[in-house]
């Protein structure tokens, strides 16, 4: 399978708070972000891993560029990355979607944070769910820690009836975390043609043209928008680390 990352935001609200990596670069526990990613994706049979960064900084392509060219602490890495600023997340997809187009691919965002052994779940979950005929499993959770989420609508049986701005009666929220097969791409390539942005919009598209989506419960998911942000998923990461060493 192959995966993808979007790494293409500024991260101005860190910069704000006075961290000076760019997002992807930023380190949380032994990591950086973008090579914590990297590595989950390569534990998880990755085929290729593709990444959008911005050209504000040289920052970050450089140090894809030298992943590409001597791997990840002595792993090779089957690495493609495209450096490019768009104007928002479904515009950065956009761009990457060209090397998604032939089989399920995962994406994700730089900043998410979610325990390693519930993303090796969700991949087999989700290459049974395309073996039954779906079209995609999102990765969702009940924990709220987000200024702006995205609520997620389910039936019975977590199929996917809708994405939405306000609910009081959603149990689950979007994670970011988007396993798709190709007929997602003409689904994005449209909302491109029409003007639209935002990938919670895209998600709302998928529903519009028939895609079956399906949730994927994470107990979890963090994003890194604030320098406190950081704090939080090193205190989660390390609290899933005990708990599974004392399983």
């Amino acid at each position: 399978m192959k995966y993808a990352i979007i790494a293409a935001g500024e991260g101005s609200r860190l910069a704000a708070e006075g961290i000076d990596s760019p997002k992807p670069l930023v380190t949380v526990g032994d990591d950086m972000l973008v090579d914590r990613l990297i590595k989950i994706f390569m534990d998880n049979d990755a085929e290729e891993i593709v990444i959008i960064c911005n050209d504000l900084t040289t920052l970050v392509s450089r140090h894809l560029l030298d992943i590409q060219q001597n791997g990840l602490k002595g792993r090779p890495i089957p690495l493609r990355f495209v450096v490019k600023s768009t104007p928002s997340s479904m515009h950065s997809f956009y761009e990457i979607s060209r090397y998604l187009s032939e089989g399920p691919f995962c994406l994700t965002t730089v900043d998410t944070i979610f325990r390693p052994e519930e993303f090796k779940a969700y991949i087999e979950a989700l290459e049974k769910a395309i073996e039954n005929g779906s079209d995609g499993l999102m990765g969702v959770t009940d924990y709220v820690d987000d200024e702006k989420p995205l609520y997620v609508d389910v039936d019975d049986n977590e199929k996917i009836v809708g994405f939405l701005d306000k609910s009081d009666s959603c149990r689950f929220i979007s994670g970011g975390i988007y396993g798709l097969t190709p007929r997602s791409i003409t689904t994005l390539h449209a909302c491109i043609d029409r003007g639209e942005s935002r990938m919670r919009n895209f998600q709302r598209a998928l529903i519009a043209d028939g895609l079956e989506l399906k949730a994927y419960k994470f107990s979890k998911v963090l994003d890194i928008d604030h320098a406190s942000d950081i704090q939080k998923a090193e205190e989660f990461l390390s609290n899933s680390t005990i708990a599974r060493k004392g399983s």
